[in-house]
């Protein structure tokens, strides 16, 4: 089976990430097409041995690329088509008819309730959306919710398949030495206790609510951002403001893996080893995973919004909990974090098993396999 990835851009995100993992799992002959920004996980999905061709499209009205898309589509004889967000989404898809390919699927990463890919949901996103949905075949769902936001839209239930975020869970492992070294690196005393934040640093993640809960806190607590955004300035300003300047450590753009990003400070299992807990104050996930990874790496994780979490059977839930999206309750919990301490030996729950990459590799195999052979009625869950 040949399929073809055609995704928005390959800078670091979530994702991307997300892609180049499942490539390393899905056992189809795979290529990567990037409507733009054939940036770091490009150039580590190359050095995995996929190739990877930039479109090097000019903008978001960048017509002329539908025929050269088509032509490269064409010219692949590919049997599935694959897109990865909005813009890929809708250019993909119609460039794929346009190539004669029929069997077209599309993930939806990020679709939240009020925004997507950080854009408003506005009716003509929405109206957009739904009229390249109508091309493809199939549409992935990265997490039930996903999946329920896409039929209020309008998606029928039987275009729709649940495939959860995969994660390699031995890679996040927690590594005491690491923990050591890393903190040693950024400054962080070895007993202090460090809240971590990973995403990218934009308004609707809301990290300055994890800022002002750390106010609130002791002297001996720091907190650690792991990403870039456009918000990063504005953080690091509201951190002086709060007295934090000393407190707060930007880690920057960072890996999944050792040398998977030119400028990463750190790869992300090792900063997740040295923080003692991870919380992600943003209001609207789509899935989750930066939060599944932690609890990889034994760390409790705080969330106000977590399908990946609230899609675990209550049972499983276990090192993880709700708490609404201000200061005040976030540093209520975390301040009970503080008190309980870190155990010396972090583990991971049971529950991370439901997000291991190889499941979730196959079960986009059986959508592939859905889409080459007829329809199938059935909605897959977690």
């Amino acid at each position: 089976m040949r399929v073809l990835h055609v995704i928005t851009g390959l800078g670091m995100g979530g994702a991307e990430q997300q892609l180049r993992l499942l490539l390393r799992h899905v056992p189809a002959t795979c290529d990567v097409l990037t409507l733009t920004n054939a940036g770091s996980v490009a150039r580590g999905i190359t050095a995995d041995g996929t190739r990877v061709t930039d479109l090097g499209m000019a903008g978001n009205r960048d017509v002329a690329a539908l025929p050269r898309l088509a032509r490269l589509i064409r010219a692949g004889r590919y049997d599935v088509v694959h897109t990865h967000l909005y813009r890929a989404c809708l250019y993909g898809r119609i460039a794929a008819r346009l190539a004669g390919v029929r069997a077209v699927v599309a993930t939806e990463h990020s679709l939240g309730a009020s925004q997507m890919e950080g854009r408003p949901l506005t009716s003509g996103v929405r109206a957009l959306y739904l009229a390249g949905e109508r091309l493809g075949r199939m549409t992935v769902a990265v997490s039930p919710a996903v999946g329920a936001r896409l039929n209020r839209w309008g998606v029928p239930w039987q275009r729709i398949r649940v495939v959860p975020n995969g994660i390699d869970a031995g890679r996040f492992r927690f590594d005491p030495a690491a923990r050591a070294a890393v903190r040693a690196r950024l400054g962080l005393p070895a007993d202090a206790f460090v809240i971590g934040g990973v995403g990218r640093l934009a308004e609707g993640k809301r990290f300055d609510v994890l800022l002002r809960a750390a106010a609130q806190l002791p002297a001996d607590v720091r907190v650690l951002l792991v990403g870039s955004g456009p918000q990063e300035p504005e953080l690091r300003r509201l951190a002086g403001r709060l007295g934090l300047a000393d407190r707060v450590r930007f880690a920057g753009e960072t890996a999944h893996e050792d040398g998977g990003a030119e400028h990463a400070t750190a790869h992300l299992p090792s900063l997740l080893s040295a923080m003692d807990t991870l919380a992600s104050p943003s209001p609207e996930e789509a899935f989750g995973l930066a939060l599944v990874e932690g609890l990889a790496s034994g760390l409790p994780v705080l969330y106000a919004s977590c399908p990946a979490v609230e899609g675990l059977p209550a049972h499983e839930r276990t090192n993880s909990a709700y708490c609404a999206s201000d200061p005040d309750s976030f540093a209520q919990v975390l301040y009970g974090l503080r008190r309980s301490g870190t155990p010396p030996h972090r583990a991971a729950p049971a529950a991370v098993r439901h997000y291991d990459i190889t499941r979730s590799a196959g079960r986009l195999m059986d959508v592939y396999t859905s889409v080459l052979t007829g329809p199938n009625q059935e909605v897959n869950s977690p």
